[in-house]
Formats: structure tokens, sequence, C-alpha cells
């Protein structure tokens, strides 16, 4: 599903936040990525959706060499991945329907039927089904988390990407979100989390990929 080959990332200036990174993420896998605050985790999730392009190495993600891919294949390749950050990042004027439908609206799906079937199966996933129209504000901060989740998985991607999911969260509701996206990968959808929470990737007891000073040290 991903993998990098000898893949450096370099700012203007001359700063290397990744250096020489390789690994293989498998279909279906389901693994964490960790490391201190600047180590380069936000970085590589930006590599992988196409955000931004290595300086040197090569990223294919589903079978797509992004090294190669020109600019109008970059939505589509998009629509295969679901992003979810840890301030949810939802629009607070649009209702909790809204948010969620805004990817198949940006993709140019047009059937209302089919959006609304669509949105309340997300939401039905993430226990949040009958909120349909309350706005952002209305909801806890887990519950706007679920909103983001239901939102990244509304389009049915191949691929799951998590930037610090549960970073604002109590235990309880870290450990609820973590729940989710061990569902989704029980149903063949590929998952990478960046997260510091050492207690609940110990639980998952999944592959942890380690990140220091822009190198993979580990690959468990």
């Amino acid at each position: 599903m991903i993998n990098f080959t000898n893949v450096t990332k370099r700012y203007p200036g001359g700063h290397e936040v990744l250096s020489n990174i390789s690994f293989e993420l498998k279909t279906g896998e389901m693994a964490f990525l960790t490391g201190h605050s600047g180590a380069g985790k936000s970085t590589l999730l930006k590599l992988i959706a196409l955000i931004e392009r290595p300086t040197s190495g090569q990223v294919t993600v589903n079978g797509q060499n992004l090294t190669k891919l020109g600019r109008r294949h970059i939505p589509y390749l998009r629509r295969q991945i679901g992003m979810i950050f840890q301030d949810h990042k939802l629009i607070a004027e649009r209702t909790v329907y809204d948010n969620v439908a805004l990817p198949l609206v940006i993709a140019g799906l047009h059937d209302h039927q089919e959006i609304g079937r669509r949105v309340r199966a997300a939401l039905d996933k993430v226990g949040l089904l009958g909120k349909e129209k309350l706005y952002p504000v209305r909801l806890s901060s887990g519950e706007q988390q679920r909103v983001g989740i239901a939102r990244a998985v509304v389009n049915k991607p191949a691929l799951l990407l998590a930037d610090e999911p549960t970073g604002n969260l109590d235990p309880d509701l870290s450990a609820e979100v973590m729940s989710l996206f061990g569902q989704f990968n029980q149903v063949g959808v590929t998952v990478l989390i960046v997260s510091h929470n050492v207690d609940l990737i110990a639980r998952f007891g999944r592959r942890t990929l380690h990140l220091q000073r822009g190198g993979l040290v580990t690959s468990l």
C-alpha cells in the first residue's frame, strides 16, 4: 500500500526533515508512527497524500509512483486516502451532515440521496447517527473527533492517515477513537497513525515506525 524508497525531504535553506527513509506498509496493515516533535512525522504523512513532494527518493501509494504523478491525477489519489487531524478541522458554520458530506461534494457526487445514504452510514459507524443537524460547537471534543473520522471514511478510502488523533482527548475517549481505527482496519482499510501515546500503542500491539532526527531508527 505504501512504499518509501530512500526518501529525503529538504526545505529551502537546507533544513532536512526526512533523511533517506525506506519502509513498506502492506495493504490491510495498521501501524503507528512515533517520534519527538519536529522528527518529521507530519511531513511523512504529507508526502503520502502528495501535499508535498520529496526532494529525492520514491514514494509509492496503492501502486502509484507519486514521484511521477501529474497534477491532474492528484485529486484521484486523495479520494483513496482519508485524513484525520488532531484539531478536527471541522467547519464551524456547517452542520455535522455538511461537514461529513464535503468530500463527496468535492469529488463531484451530485446524487443527494446517495450523499445522504453515505453520510448516515459513516455517522452510524462512529456512533453519531441522529446528530446530523447539530453544529460542531454543540459537540464534545470526542464527538468532534468522531465527526472528523466519519468525514475521512465517507468516501470509502483504502488508506486512513491520522495525525495525533487522540492528542486532545482524555484516556477513555482516546481508547474509543483508537478502537474505531481498529474496526476499520478489520474490514481491510490500511491505517497509519501518528501518536505519542505509548500506552495506547502498546495496547494495540501493532508495528511501530519511529522517527528520530529525520531518520527511521526502528520498524518493529
